[in-house]
């Protein structure tokens, strides 16, 4: 990422956050102090874990209604993730088979009820202990992937979201020729330089070489690859917001973590058994 992302350290990190409007800038119309928000914060300044951080309100978007600060904060990422690679990236819609590989993570967890919401017959892959998670989450299939293989049990899906990344190959092999694979765990590739990054010649050039393999194997199952990454917006989050206050998102939240002990929740993440998201709380 240094190459895509140099960061003036020292830095404060943190991706997401929820809160409470201490005050507004000049300019701002969408929002005044008191108001309940959340935001997936500016890719390049970063600053959630803080006690005030400072966020364009176009990133912004009133809190929903039915869930608490814990419950919000876990839910820009992963929401805007899943919303923008099903909706934007691979089109689903009423009656698609859909694949989605580690469904009870994070973005799992999201990506299934939204699938299911715009009428996706999904499948996706958990543990023993995620199994009964996806399901009550609305997953049509579960394979257990540390007894079966998904191209074992799994032919003509019309698309796959990758969350994984240990397996693309197998995915290719499920799809129906012309099926696509939209992935935030495999290789970037080209597309991924020039429509997310809107960077140069050179790290284009660089994610053509490390992807070679990969798009060789889609091309060879007659299946389109693309590597994406997240753009935080508000207009989404309302959107997300919406859908939480209608039931049909469900935040998994699995443990919470109070700030003094934030190395604590970064060695519990990386362990990446986590159903659902792992919360900091600064109060």
């Amino acid at each position: 990422m240094r190459l895509l992302n140099r960061l003036d350290l020292p830095l404060v990190a943190g991706s997401e956050l929820a809160g409470v409007v201490e005050a507004a800038g000049p300019g701002v119309t969408r929002f005044a102090a008191g108001d309940r928000v959340f935001a997936r914060v500016d890719k390049s300044k970063l600053g959630a874990f803080a006690d005030y951080a400072a966020v364009n309100q176009g990133l912004v978007a009133k809190m929903p209604a039915g869930l608490d600060f814990v419950q919000a904060a876990g839910l820009p990422l992963t929401g805007l993730t899943a919303l923008q690679a099903l909706r934007d990236e691979l089109g689903v819609a009423r009656g698609d088979r859909l694949y989605i590989s580690g469904g009870a993570g994070g973005v799992g967890t999201m990506a299934i009820p939204i699938a299911k919401r715009m009428g996706a017959e999904v499948a996706t892959t958990a543990s023993g202990s995620g199994e009964a998670l996806v399901s009550r989450l609305g997953a049509d299939r579960v394979i257990d992937y540390t007894r079966e293989k998904v191209q074992d049990v799994l032919h003509d899906y019309d698309a796959a979201f990758d969350l994984i990344g240990d397996d693309l190959a197998g995915t290719f092999a499920i799809l129906k020729p012309g099926g696509k694979v939209v992935s935030i765990a495999g290789v970037p590739e080209p597309d991924t330089a020039r429509q997310d990054l809107d960077a140069g010649p050179m790290v284009t050039a660089l994610f053509w070489l490390a992807s070679t393999k990969l798009r060789r194997q889609a091309r060879q199952h007659h299946v389109s690859y693309r590597y994406m990454f997240m753009h935080p917006s508000g207009d989404d989050l309302a959107f997300l917001a919406q859908l939480a206050d209608e039931r049909a998102l469900e935040v998994i939240t699995d443990r919470i973590f109070p700030f003094d002990r934030i190395a604590d929740a970064f060695a519990y993440l990386e362990q990446g058994r986590a159903h659902g998201k792992v919360i900091v709380q600064m109060v």
